[in-house]
């Protein structure tokens, strides 16, 4: 089989892999399609992001769905030719953590297509793949493989939106429309947020974001205006979803954000920002990380299945694995592209 394998910035191989084997309790997936995400552009483009670096080469990706193609001893449930999302996360189940119900904190993660520990964990962006049998989430015959793989960053913005509180009725707005962005739009208007504001610096994520659901999308380039006048009466917004990692972007969400308000921070940035902690103790904010997820996965797999979500306006473009330059290159033009995926058939 061949994988996609990033050895240094630019430097993304296909190269050919041997076949796992396939033990107790685990499945061999037929990998059809993956998302190319944010963290692996950054890998693509950087060699990491933050602290966090390549030291040697590693398979990519962690939005995958596929076919099931073997079965271990002691799966149930799951049988050949099941069509599943697969969720990149393993927490050892173990840990302090683990133990309170914070999987996304286990102290031993193994996520695919992770430089955060070393060895590096091996990413899904592989023509086979074997998973623990509770990674697998079988996928409605309705559903695509592309929805199928877009599950892992759903999870991402439920799990922000759960970190938020109740939404029911709330402003609530969302810088950066990336797809990140776009899918904390669905989420918190899935939590019944009564008014969705978005805001970004291009105009293609934007038109997207109005069309999964934002009320109000705002230019703030061309247009800073905009969200200034909800600044009025110490802020209009109950909750900020900040998914850019834009230190601009944070502080302008600070001054429309209400007293006692909430921030949660999904979107990373290659440096350390600086919080204007006046202003954070005069409105009494509540700052609020997001990382990752747990059992939003099984969640997100549910609401694509039931066709309670709508993923695919935010599809951009599916090309082969084999092509995955120009796949790459056009996963970072914002201006053209929100999803992009691969096929691996």
């Amino acid at each position: 089989m061949e994988a996609l394998v990033i050895h240094a910035p630019h430097d993304l191989r296909v190269e050919p892999q041997e076949r796992p084997p396939v033990g107790p309790d685990q499945v061999l997936v037929r990998v059809r399609c993956g998302g190319i995400c944010g963290s692996d552009l950054h890998y693509y483009q950087h060699g990491g992001f933050g602290t966090i670096r390549l030291q040697q080469p590693m398979v990519l990706g962690h939005e995958v769905a596929g076919r099931i193609a073997a079965v271990g001893e002691g799966v149930a449930g799951l049988s050949v030719g099941t069509r599943v999302a697969v969720n990149p996360s393993r927490p050892c189940g173990l840990c302090r953590f683990c133990q309170k119900g914070l999987q996304n904190h286990c102290l031993d993660m193994r996520y695919f297509g992770s430089a955060m520990r070393m060895p590096h964990v091996q990413g899904a962006f592989r023509q086979e793949l074997v998973i623990e049998a509770s990674q697998a989430h079988v996928l409605a015959d309705t559903v695509s493989d592309a929805e199928g793989a877009m599950a892992e960053p759903l999870a991402v913005a439920l799990h922000a939106v759960n970190r938020a509180g109740p939404l029911l009725g709330r402003r609530v707005l969302v810088t950066g429309c990336g797809p990140i962005g776009a899918m904390a739009i669905i989420a918190a208007r899935r939590a019944g947020a009564g008014f969705i504001a978005a805001t970004d610096v291009v105009a293609h994520p934007l038109r997207k974001a109005a069309q999964v659901g934002a009320d109000e999308v705002i230019h703030v380039a061309e247009d800073p205006a905009a969200l200034a006048r909800h600044a009025v009466d110490k802020g209009q917004f109950d909750v900020l979803l900040e998914c850019s990692g834009n230190a601009q972007a944070m502080r302008s969400g600070f001054d429309v954000l209400r007293p006692r308000g909430a921030l949660v921070q999904l979107g990373l940035s290659g440096s350390e920002a600086t919080l204007p902690f006046n202003m954070v103790v005069a409105k009494e904010f509540d700052l609020r990380g997001a990382f990752r997820f747990h059992e939003e996965f099984a969640t997100a797999v549910a609401l694509i299945n039931g066709s309670l979500v709508d993923l695919k306006p935010l599809i951009s473009a599916t090309l082969p694995y084999r092509d995955a330059g120009r796949a790459f290159a056009l996963a970072a033009d914002r201006t053209q592209a929100m999803k992009v995926l691969l096929d691996f058939e």
